[in-house]
């Protein structure tokens, strides 16, 4: 079964009580359980990872480059200005997606623009819990 690393960047592990009016109300164990179960759908191996640590997002990283495993990310607030993360994920051996719950271009400007759009293999934003869904789909698409 190929695997597929789901990363997540700062503060979704506090999804259900952070800003569910943005977020929805669904935790990130909620999150968790979707991203695993629509990878056994679509015949992927999900390992589901959050950090609030940039370092230790980059290792991550760095990880799936090393072993060409694919990636979904949510680089969250460092999609907006980590350089780190954006040389990290050029050098990825396999599909990368980034994603957001929130659309971000139709929220406050400093949003706008993400620094990691550039080296990702596509981006899927604003369908909410969904959006990690498609990204899967995606991914399963591109096969090996």
């Amino acid at each position: 079964m190929r695997q597929v690393l789901v990363l997540n960047g700062p503060n979704l592990g506090r999804l259900g009580s952070r800003e569910p009016d943005v977020y929805g109300a669904q935790t990130f164990d909620d999150l968790a359980v979707l991203c695993r179960e629509t990878g056994r759908e679509l015949g992927l191996s999900v390992e589901v990872r959050q950090t609030d640590d940039e370092a230790e997002l980059v290792s991550w990283i760095h990880e799936a480059a090393d072993s060409r495993t694919p990636v979904v990310l949510n680089p969250a607030a460092f999609t907006h200005y980590s350089y780190a993360l954006r040389d990290a994920i050029a050098q990825r051996t396999a599909p990368l997606v980034e994603v957001h719950i929130s659309n971000p271009n139709a929220r406050e400007e400093f949003r706008h623009t993400s620094v990691v759009a550039a080296v990702a293999t596509g981006t899927i934003a604003g369908f909410g819990m969904r959006s990690y869904e498609l990204a899967l789909r995606a991914i399963a698409d591109m096969g090996e």
